[in-house]
């Protein structure tokens, strides 16, 4: 899914409660560590908030402002209300990642994306996402489980995991990327 204008992506799916947040943050945390300038998007079933009442950019969503941006020397976010309209594409909201080199996607278990699936005995469902979706590429479990032909990680195999990513994904190193660029 890596075009001229589209940075590679790489999906992390799993059940609740199977690690998927840890892994998607240590990963962005290894490969950032390594240089790369990585982007993440989190897909959530539930309805969710980041804005809390009594605060001037709630105040203002609430009074009707379908887009809010809250600025500061440091970050910015832009917060756009639905109403009425349907939930966007992903490849709607992969068009507003600006420049990164690699994008990390959690959730989104449909997604047009190569994908590691997690696994864990904590979760309470236990089927096998694999067996439905050829864009599963990998496991990354935190026991013994069965894999099939895939590979199989332990969830905190971070390196290993990273390493399969950039192999998989044949991005570029840095320091090939600043050689060439």
């Amino acid at each position: 899914m890596t075009t001229p204008d589209r940075p590679p992506i790489f999906g992390v799916i799993g059940w609740k409660n199977s690690g998927k947040t840890t892994l998607v943050a240590r990963l962005v945390e290894e490969f950032t560590t390594r240089g790369y300038s990585v982007s993440a998007i989190k897909h959530a079933h539930h309805s969710f908030d980041i804005d809390h009442p009594g605060r001037d950019t709630y105040k203002l969503r609430e009074a009707g402002a379908r887009h809010v941006a809250i600025v500061s020397p440091r970050r910015w976010a832009l917060m756009h209300e639905f109403r009425d309209e349907e939930e966007p594409p992903f490849l709607e909201i992969l068009s507003h990642i600006r420049s990164a080199d690699l994008v990390l996607v959690e959730g989104y278990k449909c997604g047009p994306f190569p994908k590691i699936e997690t696994r864990s005995s904590r979760s309470l469902t236990q089927e096998p996402l694999c067996e439905e979706d050829p864009l599963i590429v990998a496991i990354a479990a935190d026991g013994d489980m069965v894999t099939g032909a895939l590979p199989r990680y332990d969830i905190n195999d971070v390196t290993g995991i990273a390493d399969f990513i950039a192999s998989h994904l044949a991005l570029e190193s840095v320091d090939d990327k600043e050689a060439s660029g």
